[in-house]
């Protein structure tokens, strides 16, 4: 299911010429805030970028109207996701009554008939949540710290365009081995348990690791904060203070 339906790694490139990876990953960011805001599940956040991800795949977008998709993509999310959405007139007072309710509306349609109406996907968070039970398969008491920590990896991959280029599967797959990793480094952080849950052996995830450890030390010098400071805080163990060592190829 997860192969239906992908955007290329290099849609931007293709499909857009006002829009780019910058803007894209000031608006994740930006959405991060909003969901904390409105209490969203985090299912709701995965979705809505999907869903910016494919319609910009397939459609040109101005950069005036992104953040109008943004909000209209989140709205989508909201209805399929959470008990209690929030209602299209919040979604335009947190833009500052930017667009209307209208304009909303007509976005909505626009987004919907792209897909034509077939709007789940499998995210990274869905194969997150098998992989971590998996991850603690042998534990005598579940680890909030090594959840928490995989659930900040995965999502920190939410605002790089780059890691569009991994399969969803491969992404939370990836975090476990990290969080893992960063927390332990006395025990190798893959085991046949996860090999079999996951279907991927240590070495088919050498490239994402390690891409995702430097998303995690943040080598590029990213800005983009929301992320790093929503998992700062105490309910969440401020796992986003971890960080790892270096990674030995024979881990691999």
């Amino acid at each position: 299911a997860e192969l239906k339906r992908r955007p290329f790694p290099d849609f931007m490139e293709r499909t857009q010429r006002d829009v780019t990876q910058t803007m894209r990953g000031i608006l994740v960011d930006w959405l991060v805030e909003v969901s904390e805001e409105y209490t969203l599940v985090p299912d709701t956040l995965y979705l809505t970028v999907y869903l910016i991800d494919w319609f910009l795949h397939g459609n040109y977008m101005e950069r005036q109207r992104l953040q109008l998709l943004g909000i209209t993509c989140m709205l989508i999310a909201s209805k399929y996701e959470e008990i209690c959405a929030p209602r299209i007139e919040e979604f335009c007072f947190i833009t500052d009554n930017t667009y209307t309710r209208d304009q909303v509306l007509e976005m909505e349609s626009q987004v919907l008939k792209h897909f034509s109406f077939q709007i789940y996907t499998p995210t990274s968070k869905t194969f997150l949540r098998r992989f971590i039970r998996a991850a603690q398969a042998s534990y005598l008491n579940p680890s909030l710290e090594m959840e928490f920590l995989a659930n900040y990896l995965t999502e920190l991959t939410l605002v790089d365009y780059q890691f569009l280029k991994f399969l969803p599967s491969v992404i939370a797959a990836s975090a476990v081995f990290l969080a893992k990793w960063t927390l332990n480094q006395s025990s190798h952080p893959w085991n046949p348990t996860l090999e079999h849950y996951t279907t991927y052996k240590a070495s088919d995830l050498k490239a994402s690791v390690q891409a995702l450890q430097d998303l995690q030390l943040n080598t590029k010098g990213c800005s983009l904060n929301s992320i790093r400071m929503k998992y700062r805080q105490d309910k969440f163990k401020s796992v986003a203070v971890y960080t790892s060592p270096k990674l030995p190829d024979e881990l691999f």
